[in-house]
């Protein structure tokens, strides 16, 4: 049966329609309505059913979306969407369209686009790690997406990053409360303060890449803490779940050099003799998010 996957973001909603195989049929994108939970509403819903009648077929909907649904209330919370917070999502896309959807967290779908057929096809445990304007995570199994009791399984950037030193601290704040959570440094806007804090003056994650890569040795050392944190975060995970893959989104995924350095960094802090998890950048890259709505009807 055709899969759709929807990637509802904070400025655009993207549809993608897939076949049986995975190849794609169809993809469009309109502007989010801002601020505005039932016009975000009617425009999935429109998405989907302009699709449906572009391809002559009823399909199977899945919808990745920020935050996650609450088992308590069945309402979504802590999406950066915030018109979507504490609004019943799933329940009203389901009256809407008149059929089941399943919603999962964006991060738990770039995990599952690419542990089906991404970078970590094949493999038992992948663990997908979105470093973006956020840090997101997400766990397959199997093929089956762990969710947890929470529905807070892979929620690894609102873990404290390990072993703070001096060079991390003061703890800088979080947007959830707390302080000095792996978000706040392993995020674009993450990086861009620690240089800031360092080095002064203000330049985004993109433009430190560019001149540590033409030999600015305050963007190079921006760098260099940034790999090491990152290697100190993801061996908790290595420690814990033990991944074959460890595969990484985001606009900060783009940097080669982590593939490089990261794994040479992690090994001091893995409880093992050997470290066989491999890390990968995204094989679907952008689309990723979207194609792993899709195919929720199929791993959860």
């Amino acid at each position: 049966m055709t899969r759709i996957g929807i990637d509802l973001g904070g400025t655009k909603i993207e549809i993608v329609a897939l076949d049986t195989d995975g190849h794609e049929l169809l993809r469009r994108r309109v502007a989010t309505p801002q601020g505005d939970y039932a016009a975000t509403v009617r425009a999935v819903a429109d998405l989907v059913h302009d699709a449906e009648q572009a391809l002559g077929t009823r399909a199977n909907v899945g919808v990745g979306t920020p935050g996650s649904v609450s088992r308590l209330t069945g309402c979504l919370r802590n999406a950066n969407s915030t018109c979507l917070n504490d609004k019943p999502l799933q329940r009203d896309l389901e009256t809407a369209l008149d059929r089941p959807v399943r919603l999962a967290n964006d991060a738990n779908c770039f995990a599952v686009s690419e542990a089906v057929d991404g970078a970590g096809a094949g493999a038992e445990t992948v663990f997908g790690v979105i470093l973006g304007t956020g840090v997101g995570g997400g766990v397959v199994v199997r093929g089956r997406l762990l969710v947890g009791a929470n529905a807070i399984a892979g929620e690894w950037g609102h873990s404290p990053l390990p072993l703070q030193d001096e060079d991390d601290r003061p703890l800088p704040p979080c947007y959830c409360g707390r302080a000095g959570c792996v978000e706040t440094y392993l995020s674009g806007p993450g990086l861009a303060a620690d240089h800031a804090r360092r080095h002064a003056g203000m330049l985004d994650a993109a433009m430190i890449a560019v001149r540590a890569a033409a030999g600015d040795p305050a963007c190079e050392a921006s760098l260099r803490r940034y790999e090491a944190r990152l290697a100190r975060a993801l061996a908790v995970v290595v420690n814990l779940l033990d991944p074959d893959m460890i595969v990484l989104g985001g606009g900060l995924s783009k940097l080669d050099r982590l593939y490089r350095h990261v794994p040479d960094l992690w090994t001091a802090h893995i409880f093992s003799d050997q470290v066989a998890t491999r890390l990968l950048p995204a094989r679907h890259g952008d689309a990723s998010g979207v194609r792993g709505a899709a195919w929720l009807w199929g791993v959860t």
